[in-house]
């Protein structure tokens, strides 16, 4: 990318590369790009010319211009460096010619006439005459003439020339484009057609302008942007640099030295002067600070009581009020609104303020007293709005003038005894005693008033005054269910069935009361009662869906199902459209009120309903996940039970019901699922191997055998079944037997797997002859395993034949290049024997071979620091988070490595970079840890096993940290958390599972084995900085 500066001081940015790009070829991109011609341009680097014919072929590099350069374009004419200079004139131009001259004559030239010589045809516009004698100022004698220097004569023989023979009028504007003339219709009016055809093509220029503005702004954009990044600011550059001033003691901050005013205007010594202060400033302030013990003989008058009104700084305590008044009066003007000689206000909104209105001072009582005539003036000009003397009675409420508010409010009665909420207030503010009375006149007034009645019976202290009361009102309102429900809430169980048989008849399109009346009836009587509310409500599904938990209630199971599917075409009949979302959720709401048949009821008969036929699978399973998720288990398991019956063969529906049933279910249930499913399935090998883990969990191994043996008669070359087989002996203690089964798998033609576990039976027997055959004879048949080559190296490790050892790792890296494990076990033996430098150039080939591997740039740190170098361990840790930007296992180490104060911000960084990696989540944990904020560590580990339950370090760290700060049963449900998640990884966990000693243990004594190394290593690490 070039940069050139434009004559108009403007950048243009090229997108050429100076390596590749000659001269010319730059010239030739501005002149297409910037419509500036070739022949007119001049280019500059600094003050040298690159514009000349030598340097068209050279390219722009061999000329000085690198990437990012910025060049000067100077264009002649068109806005040089310095103003033209007028041409030098010959002497005997300004002079007057002789008398009768006529140029070329004396070598036989004649003279003859052009148009230009006599201008155009038409006649010049008339134009004032804006020379001196026009004006009438007349020129001092010996004043130069017009014209002199452009060779006119000082005689008037020139004055009386016409400018009509001229061919133009000096007078005349000149046009820079046109010339002289200023445009062919410079003396023709400017209509409005001219002006509607300017505007026209002005909207045709913005419009043309529009349509390239996008391209040209996104490549203007992009240009800057690619500029930035090449260019970044000197902030950006430093932040790191910055961010670590923190680190800086108090004396390095002060031994930093200031930096002074070094600008020319600040050189000069600046002149200041001194004032003395006058007399009578210096009496004053000693006036101001003398203590006077005596009264004032002002004061004595009245027995030195009162402070006389002139020493009392003057305020007009009466304009503060006027002025406080005039301000509410406009609040209040802005708030009504004067037509016709009648106020009209909204009381309701006023009503909300006078309810946080508290009086504190005079102000507000003058305030008080404004609302107070504007709330009259409501009430006089409006006496039938109830709102007006409900809010004028809260306002005496509120001025503590309780006698006033009754008033109001009783004359608000008066007034509008048809309103609810004025009988309403009325009551409020009237005294218990009385509250009743105000009550009865209101329900006299409005008899239909439920909201009246039911404050009537509130007043009632005794339950059977209140029912009394709610009796009477269902006199008057029979048809409220709100009455019906309040007096049914308070009868007991027979009145409460004889009120409901009598609220369904007065309501019978509430199916509340239907429902209601139907649970207190007996199984008979219900089902008659429900049959009447479906005779009344026929489009209402809870009718159906409570009769199908009647059934299931009474022990009617197979009725559930027919009731249901019968309900739904009976609704279908009337027009009432199946919402699935609903019905699932009824069906949810079945399963937690216990009615289990119903739900899977429902769900049988609605899980089709609007679901197309290639998406019922996806949908299913989506639906019965949700359902999981909320612990609608049945209703999960229906879903799997109806799906499983349309898609025998999908084993991915088998393995998700199996999860459930594994997670919420019983051994039994799982195991008749697995068996229905092998039935289906006879060649899925997870389902077998599946059910047979789950008998050896139980400890049922012979069932175990079984199965296996029924899947390798199905599936008779299946690799995974020979290991499954092989597994259950060795962990049963079963060597011979485990060995037999690796022998035959080995003459069958087994992978290296098998080899390998040969291998480690032999291991863990101690056959270390045997092992080391099967290695050898592995690696001849799979010399690119990997493992094998890891195991024999480890084998004559073991057997202290370190030179073998160093030799089976080279050799198995050049078949396994790629292979980190090998790498890393090669720098951690020639370490061991020969040293850091060996063990740190084996680590620098690694990281060349595998360039971007966080475990290689990790091992070798490790390497440095093992050995005290601190500061290479540092700049290793710097270029590996450079290679390595979102690695959170070097994050993780980066912040383990820095200080204590320095851990927040580095942990920061690691955040922004990989949030989401667990050995980050795992080392902020253990910054809270030490910190001793226990919650934030707490939910910082679980994050991290959340998101990788597999890396055993992690549950380590968690349960060590339970174990300091938690609770047993904190503790318990880390421990169980951790052997149903299984870990197999992490660094500290391999390599204390993987010990021949620890074999066949299981994952609580290995967790527990890792907390202590954990541990040991702190406390090595302690001693190591004290």
């Amino acid at each position: 990318m070039v940069f050139v500066k434009s004559p108009d001081n403007k950048t243009l940015i090229l997108n050429l590369n100076p390596s590749t790009t000659t001269r010319q070829a730059l010239s030739l991109h501005i002149q297409r790009n910037y419509l500036i011609p070739i022949a007119q341009q001049r280019l500059y680097l600094s003050h040298r010319l690159l514009s000349t014919p030598e340097n068209d072929a050279v390219l722009l590099s061999h000329l000085g211009v690198s990437p990012n350069s910025t060049l000067t374009l100077h264009v002649p004419f068109l806005g040089g460096m310095q103003a033209p200079v007028a041409p030098k004139k010959l002497e005997f131009l300004g002079t007057r010619p002789p008398p009768n001259y006529v140029a070329g004559l004396g070598r036989g030239a004649t003279g003859f006439t052009t148009r230009s010589d006599i201008g155009p045809a038409r006649s010049a516009p008339d134009l004032p005459d804006r020379s001196a004698a026009a004006i009438g100022v007349t020129a001092p004698p010996g004043a130069a003439a017009v014209g002199r220097g452009r060779g006119k004569g000082t005689g008037d023989e020139d004055e009386d020339e016409d400018p009509e023979e001229k061919g133009y009028d000096e007078n005349q504007k000149f046009d820079e484009f046109e010339g002289n003339d200023a445009g062919l219709f410079a003396s023709a009016e400017y209509d409005e057609e001219d002006k509607e055809a300017d505007a026209v093509w002005d909207a045709i220029d913005e419009r043309m302008d529009s349509r390239r503005k996008d391209r040209r702004e996104a490549r203007l954009k992009e240009e800057i942007e690619k500029y930035r990044a090449s260019n970044p600011k000197i902030t950006e550059q430093f932040a790191d640099l910055k961010r670590k001033l923190y680190t800086l003691s108090t004396a390095d901050w002060d031994s930093i030295p200031d930096i002074g005013d070094y600008t020319s205007k600040n050189k000069k010594k600046r002149f200041e002067s001194f004032v003395p202060v006058p007399d009578t400033l210096l009496e004053k302030a000693r006036q101001e600070k003398e203590h006077v013990s005596a009264l004032d003989p002002k004061s004595r008058g009245v027995g030195g009581t009162e402070t006389p009104w002139g020493q009392t700084p003057v305020t007009d305590l009466t304009a503060v009020g006027e002025g406080r008044g005039t301000v509410l009066s406009l609040k209040l003007d802005r708030l009504s609104d004067s037509v016709s000689g009648l106020t009209v206000v909204d009381p309701k909104g006023y009503l909300t303020d006078l309810k946080s209105m508290k009086i504190t001072s005079d102000a507000e009582v003058s305030d008080i007293n404004k609302a107070r005539l504007l709330l009259k003036s409501v009430t006089q000009t409006n006496p039938k709005h109830p709102n007006g003397w409900i809010a004028a009675s809260r306002l005496e409420e509120v001025a503590g003038k309780i006698q006033a508010a009754q008033h109001l409010i009783k004359r608000g009665c008066d007034e509008c005894p048809r309103s609810e909420d004025v009988w309403l207030e009325s009551c409020r503010l009237a005294s218990h005693a009385d509250a009743k009375a105000v009550i009865a006149k209101g329900v006299k007034a409005i008899p239909n008033s439920v909201r009246l009645w039911m404050q009537a019976a509130k007043l009632e202290q005794d339950d059977t005054n209140k029912s009394r009361v709610l009796r009477k009102a269902l006199e008057n309102i029979p048809d409220s269910v709100r009455l019906w429900k309040a007096v049914v809430e308070l009868a007991n169980e027979e009145d409460a069935r004889l009120l409901l048989q009598r609220a369904a008849e007065c309501c019978p399109l509430h199916v509340e009361l239907w429902l209601a009346l139907a649970r207190l009836e007996t199984y008979e009587n219900a089902k008659k009662v429900l049959n009447k509310a479906r005779e009344k409500l026929p489009k209402e599904p809870a009718i159906w869906i409570t009769a199908a938990k009647l059934e299931e209630a009474n022990g009617n199971t197979a009725m559930v199902g027919k009731i249901i599917e019968r309900g739904i075409r009976a609704l279908q009949r009337e027009g009432l459209e199946i919402d699935r979302e609903m019905w699932m959720k009824e069906a949810e709401a079945a399963e937690r009120a216990g009615s289990v048949a119903t739900c899977k009821a429902i769900i049988k008969n609605t899980i089709d309903v609007g679901v197309e036929e290639e998406d019922r699978k996806r949908t299913w399973v989506a639906d019965a996940e949700e359902c999981k998720k909320r612990g609608s288990i049945e209703t999960a398991r229906a879903i799997y039970e109806h799906a499983l019956t349309v898609f025998l063969t999908k084993k991915s529906i088998w393995l998700k019901a199996a999860q459930l049933e594994k997670s919420h279910g019983t051994r039994e249930s799982l195991d008749a699922l697995l068996r229905r499913a092998v039935t289906y399935i006879p060649h899925a090998e997870v389902l077998w191997l599946m059910g047979a883990k789950e008998k050896w969990l139980a400890g049922d191994v012979p069932s175990a055998r079984a199965i296996l043996q029924e899947a390798y008669a199905a599936i008779p070359n299946s690799e995974e079944i020979w290991l499954a087989a092989f597994k259950l002996e060795f962990e049963n203690q079963e060597p011979e037997r485990a060995r037999m089964l690796l022998a035959k798998a080995r003459e069958r033609g087994g992978t290296e797997r098998v080899w390998m576990k040969s291998a480690i039976v032999e291991r863990e027997l101690g056959n270390t002859a045997e092992e080391r055959r099967l290695l050898d004879e592995g690696l001849k048949l799979f010399p690119s395993f990997f493992k094998l080559w890891l195991m024999l190296g480890q084998l004559e490790e073991r057997l202290s034949n370190l030179d073998k050892a160093k030799e089976t790792y080279e050799l198995g890296l050049k078949h396994c290049q790629n292979c980190i494990q090998l790498w890393l076990s090669l720098a951690h033996l020639e370490e061991k024997v020969n040293g850091l430098s060996k063990a740190r150039a084996i680590l620098t080939m690694a990281r060349k071979k595998n360039p971007q591997n966080p475990h290689l740039w990790l091992a070798a740190v490790r390497a440095e620091a093992r050995h005290g170098n601190k500061k290479e361990s540092d700049i290793l840790m710097a270029k590996a988070l450079q290679e390595c930007p979102t690695s959170g296992i070097l994050w993780a180490a980066s912040i383990e490595m820095v200080s204590r104060p320095q851990q927040k911000t580095k942990s920061r960084d690691a955040y922004k970079k990989c949030g989401d990696d667990p050995h980050v989540l795992a080392a902020v944990g253990r910054i809270f840890w030490h910190d001793r904020k226990v919650d934030k560590a707490r939910s910082w580990f679980n994050r991290a096993v959340t998101l990788s339950p597999d890396i055993g370090d992690f549950w380590a760290l968690y349960y060590k940290f339970e174990l300091q700060h938690g609770t047993e049963e904190t503790q318990r449900d880390v421990l169980n958390r951790c052997v149903t998640a299984e870990p197999k990884h992490g660094e500290k966990w391999q390599a204390i599972s993987k010990a021949v000693e620890n074999s066949h243990q299981p994952s609580e004594f290995i967790l527990k084995k890792v907390v202590v190394a954990i541990g040991k290593e702190e406390h090595a690490a302690e001693n190591s900085k004290n």
